[in-house]
């Protein structure tokens, strides 16, 4: 017996690292050390504040992978034509906006990043496609993948099947950190919108789906494309968006809408004794969720405890703002709209 016979392949994993290696370039030169380094702007902060997060795309992973089978019944590597590419690389964006969003919320920019990646069998052209995506994504926000893994686990993971996990770490001046203590009743929710599902609420738009009389890829007039296209939208980025409160408004807290949707993100940076009085007429849902929401028979509760329906990200402004936020934010960003009030509690 050896490693190949248990299923694990290393010059797979040696083929994946140079492939990592070429996509970045110079910055690739350090991939595959035992640790990752990058330098400290000590230059900028007076008492920074390190922040960090971890995450996943969850199962919206499954979606591009059976969208792909689909497509391309006829070959070995369901991934491996142009016209299916995108799905797995957007998988890749997704987990870095995703992420950056997070650490954003607390008033942080990204300082370095790390992936992990693992399938039942390695299938280095896929990981290629999924890692990559995580490589323009942190070219596109100007910091580094520092390194990552990349785990061949027959066994624990389906064959076709992958998983994708990153991490962040970003830096804020500690006078600058954002943590919804000085928010008060009256202060207005601002919210910005989402593309759709984002990377969260995927296990049960696919239950929705897979009992429904569609599949992934029906076209559905309202939606304008397939569903497996709508449900694959990418996850934004709100970096810039909060850079722009930051730098215009004074900002009290920042909520990035996950799993839980609007209640329980919101809720997480209200202080004890305030709610969130939340108008859920006040925007313009993605037809996604009403079509979910109508094919699922799924109970609005659900809706909004399990989906972002439509909001992407949260800010708490004080009220003086009400007007501002609407009309003078710059028309090449995202467009604000306001959500809701804070409330007193009881």
């Amino acid at each position: 017996m050896n490693y190949n016979s248990a299923g694990v392949d290393i010059s797979k994993g040696d083929r994946l690292v140079a492939r990592i290696k070429a996509m970045m370039g110079a910055s690739g030169a350090q991939i595959g050390h035992f640790g990752g380094a990058v330098s400290f702007p000590v230059e900028k902060y007076r008492e920074p504040l390190l922040v960090s997060s971890i995450d996943s795309v969850g199962t919206k992973t499954a979606v591009a992978k059976v969208l792909c089978q689909v497509l391309t019944p006829d070959t070995t590597h369901y991934h491996s034509t142009p016209d299916t590419t995108h799905y797995h690389s957007g998988i890749g964006r997704d987990m870095v906006h995703h992420s950056i969003n997070d650490i954003a919320c607390c008033g942080a920019d990204p300082l370095y990043f790390l992936d992990y990646f693992a399938m039942g069998i390695m299938d280095v052209d896929l990981a290629s496609e999924v890692i990559g995506g995580v490589i323009e994504a942190c070219k596109r926000w100007e910091f580094p993948l520092v390194g990552g893994e990349n785990a061949e686990m027959p066994g624990v993971y389906r064959d076709d099947e992958y998983d994708l996990v990153g991490s962040i770490t970003g830096i804020v001046e500690q006078s600058e950190y954002i943590d919804g203590s000085g928010i008060i009743a009256g202060d207005i929710l601002v919210g910005f919108p989402s593309a759709g599902l984002h990377t969260n609420g995927y296990s049960l738009a696919r239950k929705v789906v897979e009992s429904s009389d569609f599949d992934y890829t029906t076209d559905i007039p309202e939606l304008g494309t397939k569903i497996g296209d709508a449900l694959l939208a990418e996850h934004r980025c709100y970096l810039s968006e909060i850079r722009e409160l930051k730098r215009n408004f004074k900002v009290k807290g920042v909520a990035h809408i996950t799993g839980g949707g609007l209640p329980g993100n919101v809720s997480r940076i209200i202080p004890k004794g305030l709610k969130a009085e939340i108008d859920y007429g006040n925007w313009d849902e993605p037809p996604i969720f009403d079509l979910l929401r109508k094919t699922g028979n799924i109970a609005e509760e659900d809706m909004r405890t399990t989906f972002n329906i439509g909001v992407g990200l949260v800010a708490v402004l004080d009220s003086e703002y009400t007007q501002a936020i609407v009309t003078d934010f710059p028309d090449d960003l995202y467009s604000p709209f306001l959500v809701g009030k804070i409330r007193f509690a009881g």
